[in-house]
């Protein structure tokens, strides 16, 4: 009996350092990456200056077309992330402050990620390699239910998230493997698709009164004297339940509702996402409206 315990225990004993040395080798790498993501993209790098930083889910990565802003002699980067929600927006800013950039003006999509204060797991877990490095991350997550595991098990993290920074990303990192995510300035734009989904319905859909992350972000800027620019972005004509926009503006007056400014089915790719050429459309209007 002797024997197999110290047998049970020799296994523990390997097992937990093997962890640990898994942990170490994929934070090792994920610490030297930098051109496979937006979230790698800042947190390893240095004190950056922008005349606009665009933030926000799928709605701002698919909406705002930075080059348009470059051809106006505004360096312009869209961290909008496909997925996120405003726990994730939030956290990239903080990096952004963390690593000392300076920022002139920030441009939010808030409409329908106003409506929940959750994390995008599929998002929020390409923060996590770094969990250990930055006390902004750390704190950012403290809060959620899940934390004591993430933080202090070794290679948990990379075990729950394996499709995210599994053993495939931390491949193609390694090999300095590029995505497409940093093209076109962050933007990424989408094509007319006949077979695209041109109905949708966010009745039930309520802004929160007070959302934690929103808030998070336009203090941020506050306090770092930055521009706050928050709009609500279009959606197609066939949207039940389109007052929720007008919930929104009641709620947070100072959020400028642009859901309107393109409608037509011919420029979006599906109800929620416009094409390129309706981007294009969206993008002159809010620089006219701003940036004249």
């Amino acid at each position: 009996m002797k024997k197999f315990l110290i047998y049970i225990a020799k296994i523990i004993v390997i097992t937990v350092l093997i962890a640990f040395l898994l942990d170490g080798l994929y934070t090792y790498i994920f610490m030297h990456s930098n051109n496979r993501g937006k979230i790698e993209k800042v947190f390893n790098s240095t004190a950056q200056n922008y005349d606009v930083v665009i933030l926000g889910s799928s709605r701002a990565n698919n909406h705002f077309v930075a080059q348009m802003f470059e051809d106006k002699g505004l360096k312009t980067f869209n961290y909008g992330m496909s997925g996120g929600h405003l726990f994730e927006a939030s956290l990239m800013l903080k990096l952004m402050i963390e690593r000392k950039y300076k920022i002139k003006n920030v441009i939010l999509e808030a409409d329908l990620n106003l409506s929940n204060e959750h994390q995008a797991e599929g998002i929020s877990a390409k923060f996590l390699p770094y969990i250990h490095n930055s006390k902004i991350i750390k704190d950012h997550f403290s809060g959620e239910e899940d934390f004591n595991e993430l933080y202090y098990i070794p290679f948990y993290r990379y075990i729950k998230y394996d499709g995210r920074i599994g053993f495939r990303e931390v491949f193609f990192a390694s090999m300095n493997r590029r995505t497409n995510a940093l093209d076109n300035l962050g933007y990424y734009p989408l094509e007319k698709h006949k077979n695209g989904n041109m109905k949708n319905n966010i009745v039930n859909l309520n802004p929160l009164k007070h959302n934690k992350y929103y808030e998070e972000i336009k203090n941020i800027c506050k306090t770092n004297n930055i521009n706050f620019i928050s709009v609500m972005t279009p959606m197609c004509e066939n949207t039940k339940g389109m007052n929720y926009f007008d919930k929104v503006k009641k709620a947070y007056p100072e959020i400028h509702n642009y859901e309107n400014v393109v409608i037509e089915d011919k420029y979006f790719s599906s109800c929620g996402h416009m094409n390129d050429a309706g981007s294009k459309i969206f993008t002159a209007r809010i620089l006219k409206d701003f940036f004249q």
